[in-house]
């Protein structure tokens, strides 16, 4: 069976919430206002789907999240390595397990390699 990314991030989303985390979903893109004009969310190219943070400590993490044939583009890749060289906890989420296992095992660039 193949999961849309949208529909493995909702279940990440939620997983995630159930494991003493907050975590926020990334609305990122380009959107056309009412009176013609162009609004960027502000957030730099390639940041991650979804970002939060461990109850436990505080510490901060991003997942890409990915389905069974996703890959990384050139931007997420280029964030990945900004986040690598300040050892943020992130990787890339196919399923609820990588998500919970990337965060509760604090692993920096999961699935990148």
């Amino acid at each position: 069976m193949n999961i849309s990314e949208h529909e493995i991030q909702s279940r990440i989303l939620v997983a995630v919430s159930q494991h003493h985390c907050t975590i926020f979903r990334s609305n990122v893109g380009k959107v056309k206002t009412d009176d013609g004009r162009w609004f960027d969310t502000g957030l730099p190219k390639g940041h991650p789907d979804l970002y939060g943070f461990r109850w436990s400590d505080g510490k901060v993490f991003y997942l890409e999240i990915k389905n069974a044939k996703g890959k990384p583009r050139a931007d997420q890749i280029q964030f990945h390595k900004m986040l690598t060289k300040h050892h943020i906890i992130h990787g890339i989420a196919r399923s609820t397990d990588d998500a919970v296992k990337i965060i509760e095992e604090g692993l920096i660039g999961y699935g990148f390699n």
